[in-house]
């Protein structure tokens, strides 16, 4: 990484705590988090130390929470005309858009972190399954990585913000739901395969089980890689309204 992709992300990072917003989404996404899983995860009922349903219900939320943090990135540079300014600098595209996407990132994970103490509340309740546990935490970055280069790309399509998070939030739920069991019994079976290639939750519940398969991490550095450089090509075409 370049000292100017380090620069940009340590920028950006910070701009996420110069006002509450930031605040106001980490508060929420772990009462709601919490609230699913103690609520209706059984998690008094199973009798059982694991955060399996805790990280089920984590990519669904991520679905409202995700395009909340990357609807602003770009869009409101635009509406505000400070991406003119921001371009002119003495960095190149890619470098700006890696700044912005390692910046989101770290967010989700300082936001991610801060479930910990669960997981070890969790461990000191039971015996649960360390490997289940790591990867399913690696499947939320993963998961969380994926929405946010979607987000960003749709950030840098629209000056509008809520038009910004709409598309991405279709999008993301479209990717996850079609490798869900109700999409996939509806639909024919030479097509199930593609389907459940093409889905991020087929993904995640594969690393969820506790096992890194190369085929699952190529997916989403492929998903992550393409809408990145998707949004470099939206910079180069400096197609602004």
């Amino acid at each position: 990484m370049s000292t100017t992709v380090l620069t940009l992300t340590r920028k950006e990072f910070a701009s996420y705590f110069q006002s509450t917003i930031a605040y106001i989404f980490i508060t929420l996404f772990l009462v709601l988090s919490n609230w699913l899983f103690f609520w209706f995860g059984g998690f008094f009922t199973i009798g059982q130390a694991t955060m399996r349903d805790y990280f089920f219900f984590v990519p669904w939320l991520f679905l409202f929470f995700v395009p909340a943090v990357t609807m602003r990135l770009w869009a409101e540079e635009k509406k505000l005309g400070t991406v003119e300014l921001l371009l002119t600098f003495p960095v190149k595209d890619w470098e700006v858009v890696l700044g912005k996407f390692f910046a989101a990132l770290l967010f989700l994970k300082v936001t991610l972190a801060l479930t910990l103490p669960l997981a070890f509340t969790i461990i000191g309740l039971g015996n649960p399954d360390d490997g289940a546990l790591i990867c399913g935490y690696l499947g939320c970055v993963l998961v969380g990585g994926a929405f946010l280069a979607i987000g960003l790309w749709a950030s840098s399509t629209t000056a509008n913000q809520i038009v910004a998070f709409i598309v991405t939030a279709v999008i993301c739920f479209v990717l996850y739901v079609i490798g869900t069991p109700p999409v996939l019994s509806a639909v024919p079976q030479a097509l199930v395969p593609f389907f459940a290639t093409l889905s991020i939750s087929a993904h995640f519940e594969s690393i969820g089980r506790g096992v890194i398969d190369t085929r699952d991490v190529l997916y989403y550095a492929s998903i992550i890689t393409f809408f990145l450089f998707l949004n470099v090509r939206q910079i180069e075409s400096r197609k602004w309204s």
